[in-house]
């Protein structure tokens, strides 16, 4: 779908305008006529499901985690980590999920600015904790009813810890058609038995240092393709790790043991890709000047039925299947995982499932469909996943920033309907950290700073410049990288040259 052609939210003037456009798409998105606020607003209830490290999170919406560009080169804390931490602790979110995705080893890192966990970090990853608690303070008052947890994570297939424009792949399976985009050519890119156990050591002492560093609990990430994500499509992979539910669900049990053997009382959690799909590219066809292309699906034709992912349907794998994530839920809750945030897809190959937008990044594709129904998708999935799921268990779900001036309308709506527990922001709050406070307390956005999906938060970075939202956020605009962000997307067109005889040509 071209984004010439997409219905903008900021157009529909009313929550009745908005619902008949729901209607349009044929989807089912639940929207309320008015923002509730204060005692009356599903958000601002306590999310009394479950207690983590003994406190219960005072409201209904968390911060999600995301990836950072703007560590120190050996993975620390800077001045801009602190001021996105002390963000989240301004927007008044009582639960944040993750916070920021923290490699377990330097050689994990999706960026080479990413942060690092582990004994040379920790310190500073206690003061960016304590940094987000004393916004927090300032702004809301109690924080005995503030839940922050840590992301860990290994980028797996999408490793570029040196250079960014060098992947360094590890990789859970050879995949027919994801390897060819980062370079892997045989199997010396695969991860062995032997290199996996070691990989359970450094996620051990990454909750460790979480612990250490004052965390309430760790996300052990299972989502958008890195490698615990693709552990659990490891349909193809031989041994104990490969094939069967059980062998591709054994690294997290494997972890759960080992954290506990060693003694640490850390609560633990897990964000997962429910469901997933083929790979997606820019349709040569449809692409003109400042246009990608509409996203299409990889053709599978060669390699069905498709044992490549997890959450996929295998005869026709642009379809979700939730029956291994609904296993998945009822492994979490045996294992005393009492808190699983819902994701989907990939922001490297399927970013119109995992965080539906108007505009692509500039390495990506125009959305090959409404970005609502995007959101539907996700909303659904939670919806499903919390009905069958075990209980007790506290439910996040995703994909609620395309909403924009109707996220508080939505978001209340299936809250009260229980379709899920806590409803997930992630970088909605990169412009306006604030949202939903605004929303609870004042009954209004300020449209100013809404985020409109403009994805410069992903074209920045994929281009080495600093990650933050450079449309919305002054500290940002005012950058000299935002100068560099605009040459990058609106290139100067090519000057003429003469060669002496009058005549000019274009390169």
């Amino acid at each position: 779908m071209s984004t010439e052609r997409l219905v903008r939210i900021a157009t529909l003037r009313t929550a009745d305008e908005f619902r008949a456009h729901v209607a349009a798409l044929g989807i089912d998105l639940p929207c309320d006529d008015a923002i509730l606020t204060g005692a009356e607003s599903p958000l601002l209830q306590p999310a009394g499901m479950v207690a983590i490290n003994g406190k219960v999170p005072g409201n209904r919406w968390a911060a999600q985690p995301m990836e950072g560009w703007d560590g120190s080169p050996d993975g620390g804390v800077t001045a801009e980590v602190e001021r996105r931490w002390r963000r989240f602790g301004e927007s008044g979110a009582k639960l944040i999920f993750g916070g920021e995705a923290m490699a377990i080893r330097p050689e994990a890192r999706a960026n080479p600015r990413q942060l690092v966990i582990d004994e040379a970090h920790w310190e500073g990853l206690a003061r960016l904790r304590e940094a987000l608690v004393e916004r927090h303070r300032q702004c809301h008052g109690r924080t005995d009813d503030l839940v922050i947890g840590f992301q860990l994570t290994h980028s797996g297939r999408f490793c570029r810890p040196r250079d960014r424009a060098r992947p360094e792949p590890r990789v859970a399976f050879r995949h027919p058609l994801l390897d060819g985009r980062v370079g892997v050519v045989d199997d010396a890119a695969v991860m062995g038995d032997a290199e996996v156990e070691r990989l359970i050591g450094d996620y051990v002492v990454a909750a460790r240092c979480a612990w250490q560093a004052g965390a309430d609990f760790v996300d052990l990430k299972h989502c958008h393709g890195y490698l615990l994500h693709e552990f659990l499509g490891a349909h193809t992979r031989p041994g104990p790790f490969g094939g069967c539910f059980e062998n591709r669900t054994r690294i997290l049990r494997r972890l759960v043991e080992a954290i506990r053997a060693d003694g640490n009382p850390i609560a633990l959690a897990v964000r997962l890709s429910a469901f997933d799909s083929v790979p997606y590219r820019p349709d040569p066809a449809s692409r003109r000047p400042g246009h990608p292309g509409r996203g299409i699906p990889e053709d599978t034709g060669a390699c069905l039925p498709y044992w490549y992912g997890f959450g996929v349907n295998p005869e026709r794998p642009v379809e979700a299947d939730l029956t291994e994530a609904h296993r998945f839920l009822a492994l979490c809750g045996e294992l005393g995982i009492t808190m699983v945030n819902l994701t989907a897809g990939s922001p490297y190959y399927t970013p119109h499932l995992q965080r539906p937008a108007a505009y692509p990044p500039s390495d990506g594709y125009e959305p090959p469909e409404d970005p609502l129904v995007g959101v539907a998708r996700q909303i659904q999935a939670v919806r499903a996943l919390k009905a069958g799921g075990p209980s007790g268990m506290l439910i996040v779900g995703s994909a609620y920033s395309y909403l924009q001036e109707y996220l508080p309308h939505v978001a209340q709506a299936v809250l009260r309907a229980g379709w899920v527990d806590v409803v997930g922001l992630g970088r909605a709050l990169l412009s306006y950290p604030t949202m939903v406070a605004d929303a609870v307390g004042k009954g209004r956005l300020d449209s100013r700073v809404i985020c409109r999906t403009f994805s410069d938060c992903t074209t920045a970075p994929r281009h080495g410049l600093i990650s933050g939202c450079f449309p919305l956020d002054r500290y940002y605009a005012d950058r000299p990288e935002a100068v560099q962000l605009r040459q990058l997307k609106y290139p100067a067109p090519a000057v003429p040259k003469r060669d002496g005889t009058g005549a000019s040509s274009i390169p």
